[in-house]
């Protein structure tokens, strides 16, 4: 993809998401939202191995009520998203060692693809219960909820610019031949930017700035691994993006999968250092 077309793609679709996040009242945004990883969930069950469109159909069902309950089942406290997104934390710790044994459920057996699509609602719905979590968040949750999303495109873009100017090593060449460590640390350095100059926004006082820097780069770095598994999946299966919605950026999933890792780490994240 040229970098021109990457970068044209970019800045005409972002201000879509700014704007919900910003002007869209929760339950609108959970719902456009969950639209949105929905159907990033069908292009997963395609790669994960499920090629029959009523099987596709009843795995996106599922998730989509397994979505409702949580909703419903959360309360005023929300305690249900919240423990979602505990198990979100604690599923992208274990895709940590899934990439480090980048051949398990590589074959394509009934106990693997069944894997694979377990995996896909993993990403997807911890992801989509900590945004509205943080989303929820008054009086600044919107706020929070942008920065978040700004963070991992900070991140990404730190990394596509930086790597492809000074990329030498690379992180995971069975995975993603493409990326390297300077990029990665490139997007690190983007993310604790984009923390320094927002602070003020997010109702942060100065001596929060440590704890703030610490969460982008945990964040930061946990959205590599997103983008990295869903390598991993397309690898296992043979394609190259999970689709061509967008010029330039493949189909949805190949947008979401680092904002899947991103958001359930940056919520408990917060939460535990008292943002």
């Amino acid at each position: 993809m040229s970098r021109k077309q990457r970068v044209t793609t970019a800045l005409l679709l972002a201000p879509v998401p700014i704007l919900a996040v910003l002007f869209l009242p929760t339950p609108w945004l959970a719902a456009a939202v969950a639209a949105v990883m929905l159907a990033g969930l069908w292009e997963w069950t395609s790669f994960a191995g499920l090629e029959e469109k009523p099987a596709r159909l009843m795995f996106l069902t599922a998730n989509a009520l397994l979505m409702a309950a949580l909703v419903w089942g959360g309360g005023p406290s929300l305690f249900t998203l919240k423990v979602a997104s505990l198990v979100g934390v604690a599923w992208w710790g274990f895709v940590l060692v899934w990439l480090a044994r980048p051949a398990f459920a590589a074959a394509d057996s009934h106990a693997a693809r069944s894997f694979k699509l377990l995996a896909g609602s993993l990403c997807v719905v911890p992801a989509w219960c900590a945004l509205g979590w943080l989303h929820s968040e008054d009086p600044l949750g919107a706020r929070w909820t942008l920065f978040a999303l700004a963070l991992v495109w900070a991140a990404d873009s730190g990394a596509y610019f930086t790597g492809s100017k000074f990329g030498k090593r690379k992180l995971a060449p069975g995975i993603s031949p493409g990326k390297t460590w300077e990029g990665v640390y490139g997007g690190l350095a983007a993310s604790v930017l984009l923390g320094v100059l927002v602070l003020p926004l997010l109702g942060l006082s100065w001596s929060a700035l440590p704890a703030l820097a610490l969460l982008t780069l945990v964040t930061a770095a946990i959205s590599v691994v997103g983008d990295l598994f869903e390598s991993l999946m397309k690898r296992h299966s043979g394609v190259k993006d999970s689709g061509a919605l967008f010029p330039g950026h493949g189909g949805l999933m190949d947008r979401l999968d680092s904002l899947l890792a991103a958001l359930p780490v940056f919520v408990v994240g917060k939460a535990w250092l008292g943002l």
